[in-house]
C-alpha cells in the first residue's frame, strides 16, 4: 500500500536520492551523459527546496521509503518520478491526479510541464498536448531533447 502527502523538508536528501536514481536508471539508456548530469543538477537539494518554497511537493510513500515525487508551482508541474521499481503500477498517474486537483483546487484551469524522451508517452496517455519540442546544447556535441506541453482542465474536471 502506497500513501501520498507533502513532501517534509527533513527528506530533502531522501527526495534527492530518489529523483537521482529514477533519473541514472530512466535517463542513462536515452539521453547523453551531460543531459543526465544537467537533470540532476536542475534537481538538487538547493532546486527542490526552492520549489517547495514557492509551491507544493508531493511524495509517495511505502512502508516509510520514498518512492515516487512530483511539485506544482503555479500553474507549472515539475520532477515527477516514481522509482524505477514501482513503475507502471499507476503510481505516477494518481500522483499527476493529485498536482491536477490541486491546481483546480487552486483556481488553475491549465497546467504546463516539460516531457522527457522516456516519458513523453505516459504524459500524452494523460491528456496532455504537446506544444513545442526543444533541445537545449549541454556541451561538448551532447544535447538534452524534450517539449513543452499543456493540459486545460474543463470546469469539475482533473
Amino acid at each position: 500500500m502506497y500513501n501520498i502527502r507533502q513532501f517534509r523538508v527533513s527528506e530533502v536528501e531522501a527526495l534527492r536520492d530518489l529523483i537521482h536514481h529514477t533519473i541514472d536508471v530512466s535517463y542513462l539508456p536515452v539521453y547523453p551523459p551531460r543531459a543526465v548530469q544537467f537533470f540532476k543538477e536542475y534537481h538538487s537539494e538547493v532546486k527542490i527546496i526552492g520549489r517547495f518554497t514557492k509551491g507544493e511537493i508531493f511524495v509517495v510513500e511505502t512502508d516509510g521509503k520514498l518512492i515516487g515525487t512530483g511539485t506544482i508551482v503555479g500553474v507549472d508541474i515539475f520532477g515527477v518520478f516514481v522509482h524505477p521499481d514501482f513503475q507502471h503500477h499507476g503510481l505516477g498517474k494518481a500522483l499527476m491526479k493529485e498536482l491536477e486537483e490541486k491546481a483546480v483546487t487552486n483556481g488553475i484551469s491549465e497546467v504546463a510541464l516539460n516531457v522527457s524522451l522516456p516519458s513523453r508517452k505516459f504524459y500524452e496517455n494523460l491528456g496532455y498536448e504537446i506544444i513545442e519540442e526543444h533541445a537545449k546544447d549541454v556541451g561538448k556535441g551532447q544535447w538534452l531533447h524534450y517539449w513543452e506541453a499543456k493540459k486545460t482542465f474543463m470546469k469539475g474536471q482533473s
